[in-house]
């Protein structure tokens, strides 16, 4: 079944008339477009491709079911043509994602017209979360490519490389070893700042003895990658190895627990088996994995307070970790499908401690 049509029989079984989609990613998974600013309208019979002449050339070759409709002309706003094709194909209702329009867009669509603006929440994102098998294939790729791209960026870090000089190198070998160009932002910290959950690489320069923590990941065919993995520029100390190995259990203990049908939580809680009697349960984080697809973070989540359940299919993070303030964190992060078995791990980085 093509995504438009699940989206069709999720409309027909809700009783709306037409769907309005804005959120990037999910105009790219029901309309395979590769390109910017670009909606949706889709009604039961027909299927509206709404953007402006930068990109109306573009979506007629990758949009060919799709009849593409130039909202930028004179006296005309985006919600001006929604309305009007709403009129014209008789809906009376308009469903949109309520997670994704600003309330100015929200009064901008339901100003213009007569046709009711009704909420929702996650319906496309509940599709995306099981992944088909080219969903599955361009996955791997862009794990594939992270997993290299790590090999070569471990024998760049030196005492006196700067983080943002590494995270340079390291989006360049992805991108060189077949990523899409467009890259999404990476974390590369060091030292004490390896405690910063969503640190961004700095001038400081790498020093001997410092953690050094790499949280990137690349595009392929629009899919995402996700991975984490911890080094040490010297020898590690004693404390150094006694948090990375117990964030490695953790990160493997919720890997064994992963299947169809177990919740984020019971995930979650299998992650603090290996701190639970230590004095690093404190520095735990409650939210240790998300799906990934075309967007980093989606459906499922893994985490303290996640009812979500897990299916066949889902294609995820498993990311636990301990960040101790002003002495540094460890994070190992694999991403890994979701299979009738258990979890296939993606990620080949060795969970190994790495002195470097």
């Amino acid at each position: 079944m093509d995504t438009i049509q699940k989206l069709r029989i999720y409309m027909e079984e809700k009783k709306v008339d037409s769907f309005f989609i804005a959120k990037p990613a999910n105009v790219r998974y029901i309309s395979s477009y590769t390109g910017e600013d670009s909606y949706l309208f889709i009604t039961q019979k027909k299927q509206f491709f709404i953007t402006d002449p930068r990109y109306t050339e573009q979506a007629s070759y990758e949009c060919p079911d799709y009849e593409v409709v130039n909202w930028r002309t004179p006296n005309n706003t985006i919600g001006m043509t929604v309305q009007r094709l709403a009129s014209e194909e008789g809906a009376k209702t308009i469903v949109f994602e309520e997670d994704h329009l600003t309330f100015s867009f929200y009064e901008s669509i339901r100003s213009q017209g007569e046709a009711e603006m009704v909420p929702t929440v996650n319906v496309i994102e509940e599709f995306r979360s099981v992944k088909n098998s080219e969903e599955e294939g361009y996955l791997r790729a862009a794990c594939e490519i992270a997993s290299r791209a790590f090999d070569k960026i471990i024998k760049d870090i030196r005492v006196g490389m700067t983080e943002k000089e590494l995270a340079s190198r390291l989006s360049h070998y992805m991108v060189m070893e077949g990523a899409d160009t467009k890259p999404y932002g990476g974390i590369l910290i060091s030292g004490a700042r390896t405690s910063l959950l969503h640190g961004i690489p700095s001038s400081k320069a790498i020093e001997y003895g410092d953690f050094v923590l790499m949280d990137y990941g690349c595009q392929f065919n629009g899919y995402l990658s996700d991975m984490t993995r911890t080094v040490v520029v010297g020898k590690a100390t004693e404390k150094q190895k006694e948090v990375y190995n117990l964030c490695r259990q953790m990160t493997e203990d919720v890997e064994a627990a992963i299947k169809p049908g177990v919740t984020g939580t019971e995930c979650y809680e299998a992650s603090l088996k290996a701190i639970k009697d230590t004095e690093y349960l404190q520095y735990n984080y409650g939210g240790i994995g998300h799906g990934v697809g075309l967007f980093v973070h989606e459906l499922p989540f893994i985490g303290s307070n996640s009812k979500d359940v897990l299916q066949e299919g889902n294609i995820m993070t498993v990311e636990p970790g301990i960040y101790i303030p002003g002495w540094g964190g460890v994070r190992v992060e694999d991403q890994g499908l979701v299979t009738a078995k258990g979890y296939e791990n993606l990620i080949s980085a060795t969970h190994e401690l790495i002195e470097l």
